[in-house]
């Protein structure tokens, strides 16, 4: 084996790159549980790859024969309502796995410097992310696929000039057909995967250049050990965050297959039922909403009145998390050492995410539109009062190291 392995290592960095990335990089010692999201993530995104290549194996992306073929995997394939339920709910899982490590790094500062790059990479992943569950939305050509997507896609055609020739390109024709169904197929399983890989691997190469964050926000490579160079604080990352990993992945796997076992329809919230009755053109849903993970921008959406305007406060409302490192001008990264009116800040912009969420599922009445308009405020508030505050803010003292 060591004589393979060095044939390996002459002709392939294998061993260079384990070194790197796993024995010999060092990661702070005192990650807690919020540290297990980013391999969750990544697990989820091998269940999703393997589970959708054994589905395109008996899916058929046309429009007359799609609903079928997806009845064929569930009824008639060996397994096939497995394979489907696992796709299907690792689809939520991914979202959730996401939006936990994506608070994290709110929590910890994991956006502020060195970091930019960093969260950059994860926010285009989250965008593809958005991208790709959309497209595989439609793929079930169920009735809420159909008209959600019909929806959604007109949202592009409220953009001045270019909206009218930009919705027809996406679909392909007049009206969600069978030519919307092949490139949203064409997307899913192709284009949109690689750049999706493509930017975890950047996304991991740039954590590792420059180090992971911690609950302290202390940068663990300011103390080396002279002699080794080894950061005090630090602790390779193979074999102890592995082994602990694979804790998480456990409770985790737990959580997964209770829902794709016992619920695998989510109430209705991850697969909705009428989305289980074929595509019907001429005949619409009493109520079109999209599922649960775009749910809080589609409530931004139709928080505004003017299409126009309710389509860029939807866009803003992504875009600008991108900016959050450039907004937030406080020189301390950890919540721990991060003032009152940060906490207090936060917290309202979790409230107002979740409520957006919950109203984007809801049939729109009076009371309810003022309830978003209201949220959106906050939603965007907290940007706001971020840059405004953050730079004299009053913070507690940081610790030199890595804090038990």
């Amino acid at each position: 084996m060591q004589k393979l392995l060095t044939w390996i290592d002459d002709r392939f960095p294998l061993t260079k790159m384990f070194e790197e990335h796993l024995s010999k990089y060092y990661a702070p010692k005192n990650f807690n549980f919020w540290y297990f999201f980013g391999s969750l993530a990544l697990l989820v995104l091998v269940i999703q790859i393997v589970s959708g290549i054994f589905l395109t194996m008996h899916y058929k992306p046309d429009g007359a024969t799609a609903f079928a073929s997806v009845e064929y995997i569930m009824r008639d394939v060996p397994y096939g309502w497995l394979i489907r339920y696992m796709h299907s709910t690792g689809a939520t899982a991914f979202f959730v796995v996401v939006y936990l490590h994506m608070f994290r790094g709110l929590m910890y500062g994991s956006y502020k410097q060195p970091r930019e790059l960093i969260w950059l990479f994860g926010m285009l992943i989250y965008l593809v992310l958005m991208a790709e569950a959309f497209m595989g939305y439609l793929l079930p050509w169920g009735q809420m696929s159909y008209w959600g997507a019909q929806v959604i896609i007109s949202l592009f055609g409220a953009l001045p000039i270019i909206g009218e020739p930009l919705t027809l390109w996406i679909r392909g024709d007049f009206v969600v057909s069978d030519a919307t169904l092949n490139r949203f197929f064409a997307l899913h399983v192709v284009a949109l995967p690689i750049v999706l890989l493509g930017l975890v691997v950047a996304h991991i190469l740039a954590l590792h250049e420059v180090g992971s964050n911690n609950p302290d926000g202390v940068e663990i490579k300011k103390n080396k050990d002279p002699v080794t160079h080894i950061p005090l604080d630090g602790i390779p990352f193979h074999p102890y965050y592995t082994v602990k990993d694979i804790l998480g992945v456990a409770v985790f796997l737990i959580f997964f297959c209770t829902v794709l076992f016992f619920m695998p329809e989510g109430g209705g919230y991850m697969l909705e039922y009428a989305n289980f009755i074929p595509s019907d053109p001429l005949k619409t849903p009493l109520h079109i909403a999209p599922v649960w993970y775009f749910t809080p921008f589609y409530a931004i959406l139709r928080a505004v009145p003017d299409k126009l305007a309710g389509v860029m406060a939807m866009g803003a409302a992504i875009v600008v998390l991108f900016l959050l490192p450039w907004l937030d001008r406080c020189k301390v990264k950890s919540i721990r050492y991060r003032g009152n009116i940060f906490k207090y800040n936060l917290a309202a912009f979790v409230v107002a995410f979740i409520a957006l969420g919950w109203l984007g599922m809801q049939q729109p009445t009076v009371l309810l539109t003022y309830m978003s308009q209201f949220f959106t405020l906050v939603y965007f508030g907290f940007f706001v009062v971020l840059y405004v505050t953050s730079k004299n803010e009053q913070t507690k003292p940081v610790p030199e190291r890595v804090t038990q």
